[in-house]
């Protein structure tokens, strides 16, 4: 699969964009583990401009994660247009826009999947976008707004005819939010359509290697997106490439190895940020990790582990996990 001049192979598996998950620190991880294009967290076009610091680190690219999308979000053509320059100059690979965020603060606004409810607005902003800039644009967004407006089929077709070069659609409207199951046969529609000729990128649901198998398998998509299966795991990009390597699930990851991994994010994210701040940023990681799911009469622990303040607290924590409760729980399991 090629965008522009970018060939990702064949069945490539993307790292979703996520705000306050896919900083440059997760991305270069799961660009290790196998993920064949990695997204930053979303940028406010409003806030580049205004050249919020908060906003303008979020362009950071380290050179061993690519390829990367930046990707933006907003609801009027001006600003869109010079956040789009901004961005460009900052050298990403790909140029994505955000017609799929489902927040009520984005959404609500007019901007992200609210733009669902202005399909001539849409277009417009795409566009003057593609006219803007020399890199690859693309576009994520969802099926529609609510389940009587399901109108990806045809909106794929005019988003094409707007010059993007890939599109990627999340299999859920925004009035579904994340409930529910992803709709992985409209996406499929899409696909059947035969003036749609872009590379199509399938998102929702991915949460196994044999879900990614099925879904280029099931439904013809070009490649797939994996999202909220990431975070606290970025290890599951391994899982899925040797899924699509050998067409079955390889060796696992030691559980040694994936606590390495855990303490890498901490150490890299309190080096970005501080002590403090780093340190909840990567709770939402740990809150979701697999690694401690199952565990019984684990609650305590966990509570301490993400009420943990210092790294010295929480690393502590972590190696009386590893080291002493999953040996215990892995010796009853087998008894």
């Amino acid at each position: 699969m090629k965008i522009g001049d970018i060939d990702l192979g064949k069945r490539p598996v993307m790292l979703a964009p996520m705000e306050d998950v896919t900083d440059h620190s997760f991305r270069l991880i799961c660009k290790e583990q196998g993920a064949d294009m990695v997204y930053t967290e979303f940028v406010s076009a409003d806030a580049l401009i205004r050249n919020i610091s908060a906003t303008t680190r979020k362009l950071h690219i380290d050179p061993n994660e690519r390829p990367t999308a930046i990707q933006i979000y907003g609801r009027e053509v001006e600003p869109m247009v010079e956040a789009a320059r901004i961005v460009e100059a900052a050298s990403p690979d790909i140029l994505d826009i955000n017609f799929g965020c489902p927040v009520k603060k984005v959404a609500g606004k007019g901007a992200g999947a609210g733009m669902l409810r202005d399909i001539p607005k849409m277009l417009e902003i795409t566009k003057a976008v593609v006219n803007a800039v020399k890199i690859p644009v693309t576009v994520k967004t969802r099926l529609g707004w609510d389940h009587q407006s399901k109108i990806i089929v045809e909106l794929a077709e005019q988003l094409q005819d707007c010059g993007i070069q890939a599109l990627t659609v999340h299999g859920r409207t925004r009035s579904q939010m994340y409930t529910g199951e992803a709709d992985w046969a409209m996406i499929a529609k899409i696909k059947e359509n035969p003036r749609f000729t872009l590379p199509l990128i399938g998102n929702g649901d991915i949460t196994t290697p044999e879900k990614l198998r099925d879904a280029f398998a099931l439904y013809g998509v070009d490649g797939v997106m994996v999202g909220r299966a990431s975070i606290g795991a970025p290890w599951i990009f391994h899982d899925m490439k040797q899924m699509l390597e050998t067409g079955e699930r390889g060796e696992e990851l030691p559980i040694t190895e994936k606590f390495k991994i855990l303490r890498r994010q901490i150490t890299e994210s309190i080096s970005r940020i501080d002590e403090y701040r780093g340190i909840l940023h990567i709770r939402r990681h740990l809150a979701a990790s697999p690694l401690f799911k199952g565990i019984p009469h684990f609650r305590e622990t966990r509570i301490a582990m993400l009420r943990a303040e210092t790294y010295e607290e929480l690393d502590a924590i972590l190696s009386r996990i590893e080291n002493e409760i999953l040996p215990n729980v892995m010796v009853s399991s087998v008894e």
